[in-house]
């Protein structure tokens, strides 16, 4: 672990950015380039980082089966919640005008947008990460430390 010190301090600096950046991007895809998927990829990209440099043994520790299921399933949930929200109140899956809200149409549109692209980055974040980390297999030392 002493002989790769400025791999590992450089990607334990860089991983907060990489993540805020990753949560830019989600939370401005409607109004900018970006969305819920690039965002997940990029946020599921700064675990893989660590699994690289770290092992993927010690961000499984980190970041379990368990909360990267939750992440995927939370996504799905809110995706498919503001999408079948619509067809309960008689509108097409993801038309967010028939949701009945005390906002103009607008406001309504922007914030079911918003919901959708968190949902989509949660989902596509627990998904690619859990993916690698089951292609990688036990990496109990990362790829620098080899």
């Amino acid at each position: 672990m002493r002989e790769y010190v400025v791999c590992r301090t450089v990607t334990a600096f860089l991983v907060p950015f990489i993540q805020i950046f990753a949560l830019y991007v989600i939370a401005h895809g409607t109004s900018s380039a970006g969305g819920g998927f690039q965002g997940g990829v990029i946020l599921a990209t700064s675990f893989l980082m660590l699994a690289i440099i770290y092992g993927a043994a010690e961000v499984r520790r980190r970041f379990s089966e368990k909360v990267r299921t939750f992440f995927t399933a939370a996504g799905l949930s809110i995706f498919l919640g503001v999408g079948l929200a619509a067809v309960l109140f008689g509108g097409e899956f993801l038309a967010y005008g028939a949701i009945p809200l005390p906002l103009d149409h607008a406001a309504i549109n922007h914030s079911m947008i918003e919901l959708v692209e968190a949902g989509i980055g949660l989902g596509v974040m627990g998904a690619i990460t859990s993916i690698a980390l089951d292609l990688i297999g036990d990496g109990k030392k990362g790829a620098i430390g080899r």
